[in-house]
Parts: C-alpha cells; structure tokens; sequence
C-alpha cells in the first residue's frame, strides 16, 4: 500500500467540497483569504486551513503583496498527476451545475468589482486576514488591555472575590487603586505572590456580605464569577452598592442559567447560573439601576456556560 499513499493524498485534497470550491476560484483568480472568505461565506480560519493543506500538496502558488498572501492555482505549473486529476475534477464540477457554485461566481464578481473600485487596494484585500496579521505583530491582548485606558485614571476599584488577583491585575496601571478582597487566605496568599510588587493593589480578607469597605470607599467595584458561589447573591450586591459611593458603578460577570447540574458537586455552586430577571432584582432591591446587561459573545475553545456582563449603576 505504501507506493499508493501518494495518489490517496492528492485524491484526499480534492475530495471535500470547500476544497473544490477554492481550487475553482483560485484558477479563474489570484485572492487573498480575505476575499476567498467574502466569496465562501466561511471564516478566514476555515479558509487558511483548507489553503494550507491545497498549497502543501502542491495545488497553488502562492506570492505575498505586502503582509497579505496572495494564492493562484496556475494550471501549467501543476505536476503532471495533479493537474490530471483536476482535469477529472473540473470536469465532473462543470457537468454537474450546483447552486454553490454558481453562489461563487455571482459572489467573485462582487468582490472583484469592489477591488477595482477600492482606492484602499491594500486593505480591500486583506480585510480579512487582518486580524491575523494585527495578532503576529502585536499579540492578542493589547486592544483589551489599551481599552481599560479609558477608564477614570482616579478612581478605586473593589475587586470583590478577587480569587488568585486576574482582574487586579489588569485593572492596576489605570486607576489609583485595586482593593482586592477575598473571604478565602489560600486565595489571597496566591492574589499577593502574583501582585506583590504591585504599589496600588491593596489586600483586604473579608465576607462578601460584610464586606472590609466604608461607606462609599469606592468608585466602582467588580464581582467576576463569584455570586454563584455564594447562598444569597442578593445580600452580597446590597454590600457591595454600600461600599461603592454615589454615581459609582458595580460590574457583575457571571454565568447565564444553564443545566449543568454536575457543577454543584464538581465545583461547589449554588446556584447555575443567573438570568436578566434575576439580575434586575437584585439591582432593584438594592436600589441600583441596571445600566446594562448583555450575553458575551461565546468563545468557541470555552467549554463552559455562556457568560453575561451586567453593569449596575448608583
């Protein structure tokens, strides 16, 4: 079997119809993935996949126009036993019209009649792979962490239930001070070792329903992933709208309701999950207003719930 493992490969690539659909495209065209992606409707990481494994085998050329990769399949240029096979291949794909072929071409036209017209050639192009461009140069943290810049230099934030100090963490080079609190010392020891060095990260231990604050301490207080931990959320959001003054606002991060059961036991949650309802209540009986609340758009590598953010003002 081993002298056939070469055709089985090159079969392989051109038996999976997205496969096909860019082999098509890319004879009649050079595209980048941003317009492979316009024209398949598919996401750019699908597409790169697929690209990858057409131009490993040998199937496209591929030049670079700036930070952008351009691909081609040049008929001409194929080794011989491929370009039999895409012979075959074509032939079968032109005999046999589809509906998402014809999708293709009516989508290839649009798209190549707005690089003719796109005086922003250059990003006409690689809309698409931008991302992924932005992410080789600078990582994939700086836009999170360069919006926190808008944030009141001169406020202080209670983290409350700041766990092993995430959030302190992120929110420290912004604003005057980080009050991390925790009920849990093995929590807060670990908060310290990764903040210690920090100058305005304080640590204070304490209840989330007595919480270590004055009356108004503080400008803002956030609560990531904690009220589903605690008996009577209700309580803990009372607290914490005491310590936090007026015109101050509480950030609420927490699971919307689901039915993973099993957490109660594997985890220790006491409740799974929290609707807006839920969340409108407790703003209403600690007299808050919910400014706004939102379902967070889900990671696709997350294995857990969905999660919403709720931000609660005084």
């Amino acid at each position: 079997m081993a002298d056939l493992h070469p055709l089985l490969s090159r079969l392989t690539a051109l038996n999976d119809g997205v496969r096909l659909r860019i082999m098509r495209l890319l004879e009649r065209e050079e595209l980048s993935v941003g317009e492979l992606s316009r024209v398949l409707q598919l996401p750019q990481s699908t597409v790169s996949r697929h690209l990858k494994l057409l131009h490993d085998g040998g199937w496209t050329v591929r030049r670079s126009e700036g930070t952008a990769s351009l691909y081609r399949v040049v008929e001409p240029s194929l080794d011989p036993a491929l370009r039999q096979l895409w012979d075959v291949a074509r032939q079968q794909a032109a005999t046999s019209p589809s509906p998402t072929f014809a999708q293709d071409d009516a989508r290839l036209v649009g798209v190549l009649n707005e690089r003719a017209t796109d005086s922003r050639a250059f990003f006409g192009r690689v809309a698409g792979e931008w991302d992924h461009v932005r992410s080789d140069l600078f990582g994939e943290r700086f836009t999170t962490e360069a919006m926190l810049a808008l944030i009141d230099p001169d406020w202080i934030i209670a983290d409350v239930g700041c766990g092993t100090g995430n959030a302190a963490e992120q929110l420290s080079p912004f604003v005057k001070k980080v009050i991390a609190i925790d009920r849990e010392p093995a929590m807060l020891e670990s908060a310290r070792k990764r903040l210690g060095g920090v100058p305005n990260v304080e640590f204070r231990q304490g209840d989330l329903n007595r919480l270590p604050l004055k009356d108004g301490e503080v400008d803002a207080a956030i609560v990531v992933l904690v009220l589903h931990h605690l008996p009577e959320p209700q309580e803990a959001i009372t607290e914490i709208a005491r310590g936090v003054k007026r015109g101050g606002v509480i950030l609420v991060v927490d699971m919307v309701t689901h039915d993973r059961a099993s957490y109660r036991h594997t985890m220790g949650h006491m409740h799974l999950g929290f609707d807006e309802k839920q969340v409108r209540a407790w703003a209403r009986q600690a007299g808050l207003k919910v400014d706004r609340y939102r379902r967070i758009r889900e990671d696709s590598q997350a294995s857990g719930p969905g999660i919403f953010v709720a931000t609660l003002g005084k």
